[in-house]
C-alpha cells in the first residue's frame, strides 16, 4: 500500500525520513525556528476559518441553509426554517433577506465589489484548506535551513517566506476560481447562495475531478508533495528570504497540480458549504501527508461513482413512464 523511498528517484527528499539523521543539528527536526513558523501558518489558517465561519454565522439566522449544498441543512435547526417544507423554505428565503445582505456574501449584480468579496472568500478557503497541507513540507524545509544557519530564530524567516510563496500560488488559483464563479453565475449555473443549480454541473465537476486522480500529472505532482525536490538542489537550505519564497512557489505549484481538481469539487457541493470545506481539506491533508497508492485512487473512484449515481438519477427522472 505504501510507497518506499527507494521507489522514487534519487533526487527527491522525503518529507520525513532518513535524511534528517545526516545532520546532527536537526535533532529536533527543525530547531527553535519551527514553532514560530508553525504559529505563522496556524494564524493564517485559523484566520481563514474565522472568516468563513463568520460568513456562515451571519447567514444562518436568515437563510435556508439547505440551499448552500449537501450537509448544510443541519444548520437550519438554529433558524426559523427548521422543520418547514421545501416550498415554504423557498418562499421565506425570498422574503426574508435579499442576496448579498449578509457578511461577505456577493450580491446578484456581481459588481466589482462583489467580485472582490468572492476573491476574498476563495483566498480564505485557500488559507483554511491548503496551508495546513503544507506543514510537512515546511517542517522539512525548516530542518534544512536550521542545519545550514544554526538553530537560531532567524532561520524561521526563509521558511515563513516559503509559506508565503506557497500561499501565493493558491491565491492565483483563487483569482481564476473567482472568474470561473462569475462566469457560471452569469450563465445561470450557480445560485445566489453559490451552489450549483443543475445536476449537470455537479456531475461534470465530480467526474472530471475523479478522472484526474488517475492521470500522470496528478501522480507526478503528488509524488513531489510526498518527496519535495528542492529548487536549490539536494540541500533544501538555501538560507535566504528569496530562496525561501522561490521554494514556496515551486512546492505550491506541485501542490496545485496535485489538489486543484479536489479543490474544484467545491463548485459541485456549494462554494459556501463549510461542511465540505472541512471534509475536502482533511482529505487533501491526508493524501499529501501519508504516501499511499490506494488512497488517491479511492478518492477518484468515489468521485466517479458519485458522478455516475447522479447521472443515472437524472436519466431515470427524464425517462418516459
Amino acid at each position: 500500500m505504501f510507497i518506499r523511498q527507494s521507489e522514487t528517484s534519487t533526487d527527491m527528499t522525503p518529507v520525513s525520513g532518513p535524511q534528517n539523521i545526516d545532520h546532527p543539528a536537526r535533532g529536533d527536526s527543525s530547531g527553535r525556528a519551527w514553532p514560530l513558523v508553525l504559529a505563522f501558518v496556524a494564524a493564517l489558517s485559523l484566520g481563514g476559518w474565522a472568516y468563513l465561519i463568520a460568513m456562515i454565522a451571519d447567514m444562518v439566522p436568515v437563510m435556508d441553509m439547505t440551499q448552500a449544498g449537501p450537509g448544510m441543512g443541519v444548520l437550519n435547526r438554529f433558524n426559523l426554517f427548521r422543520g418547514l417544507p421545501a416550498e415554504t423554505r423557498a418562499a421565506l428565503a425570498v422574503l426574508c433577506l435579499p442576496a448579498g445582505a449578509t457578511f461577505g456574501m456577493p450580491g446578484p449584480e456581481m459588481t466589482l465589489a462583489d467580485l472582490g468579496k468572492v476573491f476574498l472568500m476563495w483566498a480564505m478557503m485557500a488559507m483554511a484548506m491548503m496551508l495546513p497541507t503544507a506543514v510537512p513540507m515546511l517542517k522539512s524545509y525548516s530542518a534544512g535551513t536550521s542545519a545550514r544557519r544554526g538553530l537560531g530564530l532567524r532561520s524561521a524567516l526563509p521558511v515563513v517566506f516559503a509559506a508565503t510563496g506557497y500561499l501565493s500560488v493558491w491565491l492565483a488559483y483563487a483569482l481564476v476560481a473567482t472568474l470561473v464563479q462569475w462566469l457560471l453565475f452569469s450563465l445561470g449555473a450557480l445560485s445566489e447562495m453559490m451552489a450549483p443549480i443543475s445536476l449537470a454541473l455537479t456531475t461534470s465537476v465530480l467526474f472530471v475531478a475523479g478522472l484526474y486522480q488517475f492521470t500522470p500529472a496528478k501522480k507526478a505532482c503528488l509524488l513531489r508533495c510526498w518527496y519535495p525536490h528542492w529548487v536549490s538542489g539536494g540541500d533544501p537550505a538555501g538560507g535566504t528570504v528569496l530562496s525561501g519564497f522561490r521554494e514556496g512557489i515551486y512546492q505550491g505549484r506541485a501542490c496545485l497540480g496535485c489538489c486543484w481538481a479536489v479543490m474544484t469539487v467545491m463548485f459541485a457541493v456549494g462554494l459556501m458549504n463549510i461542511v465540505w470545506i472541512a471534509l475536502l481539506g482533511g482529505v487533501m491533508a491526508l493524501e499529501k501527508t501519508f504516501p499511499s497508492r490506494i488512497f488517491p485512487a479511492a478518492i477518484g473512484v468515489a468521485l466517479i461513482l458519485w458522478a455516475g449515481f447522479l447521472a443515472s438519477t437524472v436519466l431515470l427522472a427524464s425517462a418516459p413512464a
